[in-house]
């Protein structure tokens, strides 16, 4: 398997929506809290860059097809893209916070 993340980081992203705390609901009780929709968020990323894996290892022994195996890495490409971004938003936000007087 060819590592993008490695497994310490995967696991990291996965569980942030624990980290964050996702039992939280809404005060209406409709819909999803933005921390579990975070975290469903990281869940399917993570899920999107181990398929494009398999695929990339099943092509390299010669049991892929190539047009499938492209299609998965862009897509694990755009979802590791947008969790760089939310990332880097979360970390300004925090960091903007933090300079903020009391």
């Amino acid at each position: 398997m060819i590592p993008v993340l490695g497994p310490i980081g995967a696991k990291a992203i996965a569980n942030v929506g624990t980290f964050l705390g996702n039992t939280a609901q809404p005060s209406g009780g409709v819909g999803a809290s933005f921390a579990s929709m975070l975290g469903q968020a990281a869940t399917s990323a993570v899920e999107n860059l181990q398929r494009s894996e398999q695929l990339s290892a099943q092509a390299l022994q010669g049991r892929g097809d190539m047009r499938s195996v492209v299609d998965s890495v862009m897509s694990a490409e755009q979802s590791l893209h947008a969790a760089v971004a939310i990332r880097d938003k979360i970390v300004s936000a925090y960091l903007e916070i933090s300079r903020m007087a009391i």
